[in-house]
């Protein structure tokens, strides 16, 4: 095996030692290189050997001293190195699968990838790992690993994810909690299905791994309007919804009376469903899973108060105005927040536009999922402020392009005002909100 070298700046220790694109490596002090984890792993150490292949054949041995960590400055045709795992579930709920047709290709890929876990966070399934992959992931000492779980039930996780090893890879979990791996882990949850009894039961199971797995978030199943063939299941009702929250929260209460710190919570999107108040930011501890939506509310809420509280009291020139745009589940939040904005700031005028989701239908109300078509649609018959917020997360990551591939250039243009990004901050979207 060896990775084929695309480009080498000039200066670098690399360029120095005649390293050249098309140039192959083939190892690190003798350890053959596949992927950027054996490259990045292999090159950390000061004193290193790189067997190098040229493109006629020949071999050679480069002797490369340098601080440890420092960068070699070989450079590869994509970051991974090859080719990106992609997912052999077929999961029963899938969010891909029930996404419409015409969407940008990248959208349509399934990744399952221990690697993306590692850098990006990813969440993997572990059903296209073997003993060996596990061996890398020990022996690297690669922490956290991100798993999505969603049943501790062999049986049942083989019937969810449509997949013969979905079962038995659940034997990876111990072994990684054994060597010290420590583990974020997710269920998805869909109502008669993996809660329930079933519920109480991967909870109990993941508790045994405790303390290597760090943190569960349960998130429900998310439905769009495009799931026609597939598998029938339904939202929850706020009476599940609660039924789940009650779940976890015993669960973390049986943690405290062992001694041990609480691991598992329910997502926002539970608490919203019941009808019930999101918790306080110290329910969340560190916010182990904001990226699941796991205390993003709680912790948005305190970022724009605590900063509203800084902010010295002032008045607008009257007549200024900003609009704020987000999805249905955020919509009460959002609208809170500009009210005390509003109440503390004379002439403030912040109007709050609640979205409906067209693009994947009514039930999905997640403000990252928001197409730019909708937001223009809801925009095109509001009475738009001087700038118009937008949440940064419905733009694909490092673009300024939604899901429907309309752009932020093209949004400003059609409502002829200037469209601002908004991350999931509450300070920056209070600045955003008073900086008019």
């Amino acid at each position: 095996m060896a990775v084929t070298v695309s480009g080498v700046p000039q200066g670098s220790i690399a360029g120095k030692k005649k390293i050249s694109a098309g140039d192959r490596l083939l190892t690190i002090n003798g350890h053959d290189i596949t992927d950027v984890l054996d490259y990045r792993f292999y090159l950390n150490d000061s004193k290193l050997t790189l067997e190098i292949e040229k493109p006629d054949g020949k071999t050679r041995k480069v002797r490369i001293r340098k601080d440890e960590g420092e960068d070699i400055g070989l450079q590869f045709e994509t970051y991974l190195m090859d080719k990106q795992h992609s997912c052999k579930n077929k999961c029963i709920f899938c969010f891909v699968d029930q996404l419409p047709d015409g969407l940008r290709d990248s959208l349509y890929f399934k990744d399952d990838d221990s690697r993306l876990s590692f850098f990006f966070g990813n969440y993997i399934t572990l059903t296209n790992m073997s003993d060996e992959d596990i061996d890398r992931i020990i022996t690297m000492h690669i922490s956290p690993v991100n798993v999505s779980v969603h049943t501790m039930n062999p049986e049942l996780r083989v019937q969810m994810m449509k997949n013969p090893r979905a079962g038995e890879s659940l034997r990876y979990l111990g072994s990684l909690a054994d060597a010290g791996i420590k583990l974020n882990t997710q269920l998805v949850l869909c109502p008669g299905i993996n809660d329930g009894a079933e519920l109480d039961f991967s909870l109990e199971e993941l508790g045994k791994l405790c303390p290597a797995v760090q943190s569960i978030a349960a998130v429900p199943v998310g439905l769009t309007c495009h799931r026609k063939g597939l598998s029938p299941l339904r939202k929850y009702t706020p009476e599940e919804a609660a039924k789940v929250i009650d779940t976890i929260d015993s669960f973390n209460n049986a943690l405290r009376e062992s001694g041990k710190q609480p691991v598992a919570f329910a997502a926002d999107e539970f608490f919203i469903c019941a009808g019930r108040e999101i918790p306080s930011p110290d329910y969340y501890g560190d916010f182990p899973q904001l990226e699941n939506g796991v205390g993003m509310w709680s912790l948005f809420r305190d970022e724009f108060l605590q900063a509203l509280e800084d902010e010295p009291e002032r008045s607008f020139e009257p007549g200024t105005k900003t609009t704020c745009v987000t999805g249905q589940a955020a919509y009460p939040l959002i609208s809170e927040l500009a009210k005390a904005a509003m109440k503390k700031f004379a002439n403030l005028n912040v109007e709050v536009l609640r979205v409906q989701n067209n693009l994947f239908g009514e039930s999905v109300t997640v403000a990252g999922l928001l197409s730019g078509g909708d937001i223009l649609r809801t925009a095109r018959s509001a009475d738009l402020g001087s700038k118009v917020l937008i949440p940064a997360v419905a733009l694909r990551h490092n673009t300024e392009t939604f899901l429907d591939d309309m752009t932020l250039t093209e949004l400003s243009e059609e409502i002829s005002r200037p469209v601002v990004p908004v991350p999931n901050d509450g300070a920056q979207l209070l600045y955003e909100m008073i900086n008019v």
